[in-house]
């Protein structure tokens, strides 16, 4: 017998009307199903948009192990979260339990749909969010990762699926002992950990990232894909410019490294943001233009590596770490700054067992009702150490500074000096990280006058950041330090260097390839911050209209 259906909150469930479903019949077709009929199956990808027309239409997905009915859809409702608008797998099925009628919107269809029809784009797009929303707050996700926060290769998977908005359970075996009876019914051991379980077919034991970016459809870049603009990097510079770019009828494709979001995607609270006076999560902003980007026909992958840059008679051809190549008429270079590392001698060994760069939730659930080390002296170190602040018993903020007023926003400063939980220490970096191979234990404070230790199981660096430029060719422009010059920027013998035979000079963000362009923290001369990033970003797109009429021309 079937499970009752999971309340839901009544914004998830749109429901269209017959004039706006007749306003949907352009873009796809009705088909009858019979009773039991399987319309939308686990692991499919691509799915289509379907529109109940008539008939009910079940909702089945594993939760926590458990096999659940989430609710039923009546004529005007649909099937589909955000895997409508990325391709990625489905995690749910879709079975008819009345006869009926469903639409069948394929998603290059959809995709149009929501480009044409303002009014029913609004109403998807709305419900869509309303569903993520509740999946995320309920935590009622269909995947499950079992594993211990102690260990690296766990860490890796929750921060591959926290950046890419996978929705998932994360269940630590030290804090649940008794899991292992349930892994155990499962055929499996403490060794066999992590294990990623997903829907009802689909279970990963100590998996690779490479594999859980398969399962979850992560990267669905073919090889040789050719595109109107191809985006290197989705840190707010990057969306932006996906968001503009796609919006005006574009093709584009995203390629990170990492995740959406870049840096900012791991800020816990972006007060001074534009828009957003209690403040804003860098991954929330991050997940909101990642819709609107995919909303207007964007695609955004990853986790890939841009290798090099090179021409292609009048267009460019990105190569990809893999070997894959992708080929674009424009290029935006968007890849930020790769965070630097402290020069000390077994970083590594604590890096995701202790030693972070960013302070996440994820992360600063782990150090709650402990002492936590931040070090840094920058304005995401104040929001780092802010947030942390609410989880941790003590946090420990580390830098070689006299005053943290030389380089933080005074909001806050203020806000670090009136948390009595927090304590600042100038003029102090860390002399050593001690520990086993399990975990960080403690670390050294150095200063000038003296060194103590402090024990911690926590470090978060917020110590600057390099130019993520490293895979561009020679002779595209860059300064002393890295960073890629761009318009006003560039000089003759620049442009002379890199071969630039336009008549015209180089546009605001144009670097001395034409038709590439860098905007954010990896452009030269830039603000670093992600209101001017989001802002470079959406006006390359109106260089890259014209240079794009230039060479049609």
């Amino acid at each position: 017998m079937a499970q009752p259906p999971l309340s839901v909150p009544q914004e998830v469930n749109q429901r269209f009307t017959p004039e706006e479903i007749t306003q949907m019949r352009p873009y796809g077709s009705v088909r009858a199903h019979a009773a039991g009929a399987i319309v939308v199956e686990e692991g499919t990808r691509e799915i289509d948009c379907c529109v109940v027309v008539s008939g009910q239409l079940d909702l089945y997905a594993v939760l926590n192990g458990e096999r659940r009915r989430l609710g039923w859809l009546e004529p005007g409702q649909f099937v589909g979260d955000a895997a409508l608008l990325t391709g990625r797998t489905a995690m749910i099925v879709a079975q008819m339990e009345i006869a009926g009628e469903i639409l069948h919107i394929p998603r290059a269809s959809f995709q149009r749909l929501l480009a044409r029809e303002s009014a029913l784009s609004d109403a998807f797009v709305g419900a869509i969010m309303a569903r993520q929303s509740w999946i995320r707050s309920s935590g009622r996700s269909t995947a499950t990762l079992i594993g211990s926060a102690l260990s690296r290769d766990c860490f890796a998977l929750r921060d591959l699926l926290q950046k890419h908005s996978v929705l998932f359970t994360w269940i630590d075996v030290d804090a649940q002992p008794e899991m292992l009876e349930a892994i155990a019914s499962q055929g499996l051991s403490l060794a066999d950990l992590p294990v990623l379980f997903a829907g009802e077919r689909l279970r990963l034991v100590r998996p690779s990232v490479q594999q859980v970016v398969e399962a979850f459809g992560l990267d669905l870049v073919p090889d040789n894909a050719s595109v109107d603009v191809a985006v290197v990097g989705a840190g707010p510079g990057g969306l932006a410019a996906c968001v503009y770019a796609a919006s005006e009828g574009l093709s584009v494709l995203a390629l990170d490294c990492e995740g959406p979001g870049g840096q900012a995607g791991t800020s816990s609270k972006i007060e001074n943001y534009l828009g957003f006076p209690t403040g804003v999560s860098g991954r929330e902003l991050a997940d909101r233009a990642i819709l609107q980007a995919e909303k207007f026909g964007a695609r955004i992958a990853g986790p890939i590596l841009a290798a090099g840059l090179e021409r292609q008679g009048a267009n460019y051809c990105l190569k990809l770490g893999d070997g894959r190549h992708i080929h674009a008429r424009a290029v935006v270079i968007a890849t930020g700054m790769q965070y630097r590392r402290l020069a000390l001698q077994n970083l590594e060994t604590f890096e995701g067992r202790g030693v972070f760069y960013g302070a996440t939730p994820m992360e600063a659930q782990l150090c709650r009702g402990d002492v936590a080390v931040v070090v840094g002296a920058g304005n995401s170190a104040g929001q780092g150490a802010v947030f942390l602040a609410g989880f941790a018993r003590e946090v420990h903020v580390l830098f070689r500074k006299d005053s943290l007023r030389e380089t933080m926003s005074e909001y806050l400063v203020a806000r670090l000096e009136g948390l009595s939980n927090v304590f600042l220490h100038p003029q102090t970096e860390i002399g050593a990280l001690l520990g086993d191979e399990n975990r960080l234990r403690a670390v050294t404070l150095k200063s000038q006058a003296s060194e103590a230790r402090l024990d911690t199981s926590f470090v978060f660096l917020f110590i600057g950041a390099a130019p993520g430029s490293s895979w561009l060719p020679d002779t595209l422009a860059k300064d002393e330090a890295g960073f890629v010059k761009t318009g006003a920027g560039l000089s003759p013998r620049d442009l002379v260097r890199a071969g630039w035979d336009l008549e015209r000079m180089p546009s605001l963000f144009e670097t001395s390839w034409p038709r590439v362009y860098a905007v954010g923290d990896v452009r030269s001369g830039s603000v670093k911050r992600v209101a001017s990033a989001v802002g470079e970003g959406s006006v390359s797109v109106q260089f890259i209209h014209q240079a794009l009429a230039e060479a049609s021309g």
